[in-house]
């Protein structure tokens, strides 16, 4: 074991249920670290959202190292760090804060995290005109993504058609030259037909969230599908996809590839990003 043992939390609503934890604990053990990770959940804790700032005080002077984030606090942290990385800044969210000698610092891993995924589980697949389904946080990271990657044309599709138009708002500004558009769902039937790909984020899938986001009728070969719900990993729409003949690509990809780059964030030490997909997916399933 290190002489230097590390103290991690994750802060949010219903985080007991979490694998980060496992994850992470799981490849600090094969590096030879000493290294615990404990969930903080706002709700067994009688804790409100807006007490982020107390718990980031509290947490450094219990001597924990770094604290992942997640909801509903990404964004409402913001003010009570000392600095963001560009990456966090761009997004507006931090889903990892370190603790440094200098401050806190706020990371999003969220963005990388879906792009190395992307990389790993879709390589080649085309990105001329992508329609990212949902404009919340997580749909903010892998827009951004994207667009990255070198997607031409990204259309948004949300419920709440002033929060997708907010969000293409701030993309277009980032990603100059792309063409970053919103679209109402009922219009899902004109662009997946034309569309390299689909990306999923909302909740419309998960254990507690059942179904499908849209029609499997609109699912055809030449369109790619991405899911970032990952419990469970094979979510309705992803067997659809399967059963259309589309290349799919799971959210056990971002979920790993996120965490990898928060525990390299934490302790300078690269992990195997193989070797935590694997677990993983051992804890998913």
């Amino acid at each position: 074991m290190t002489s230097s043992p590390y103290l991690v939390g994750l802060v949010g609503q219903g985080v007991g249920p979490s694998l980060t934890p496992a994850l992470h604990m799981a490849e600090a053990r094969a590096h030879g670290l000493n290294y615990v990770y404990r969930t903080i959940d706002l709700n067994a804790a009688g804790l409100t959202p807006d007490r982020i700032g107390e718990i980031l005080t509290w947490a450094r002077a219990l001597g924990f190292d770094a604290l992942n984030i997640t909801h509903p606090c990404k964004r409402s942290v913001i003010p009570h760090l000392d600095r963001l990385d560009d990456g966090a800044a761009a997004l507006g969210a931090v889903n990892t804060v370190v603790f440094q000698t200098t401050g806190t610092v706020g990371y999003n891993t969220d963005a990388p995290g879906f792009a190395r995924g992307f990389a790993e589980g879709l390589p080649g697949a085309a990105t001329s005109h992508v329609v990212l389904l949902g404009a919340g946080g997580a749909g903010a990271a892998v827009g951004h993504a994207l667009l990255d990657l070198g997607t031409a044309h990204l259309t948004i599709v949300d419920v709440d058609v002033e929060r997708a138009t907010t969000l293409a708002g701030e993309l277009a500004a980032r990603h100059r030259d792309a063409h970053v558009d919103v679209s109402p769902s009922d219009k899902l039937s004109i662009l997946l037909p034309s569309s390299d790909g689909v990306v999923h984020c909302t909740p419309t899938g998960m254990a507690d969230h059942p179904g499908l986001p849209f029609d499997a009728g609109l699912l055809h070969p030449g369109l790619w599908v991405a899911d970032i719900v990952y419990r469970p990993l094979d979510t309705e729409l992803l067997t659809a996809a399967r059963r259309a003949g589309c290349r799919t690509l799971d959210g056990g990809h971002m979920a790993v590839h996120q965490a990898a780059i928060a525990f390299e964030l934490i302790t300078g030490i690269t992990p195997d990003a193989d070797r935590m997909s694997r677990h993983f997916r051992t804890l998913a399933t």
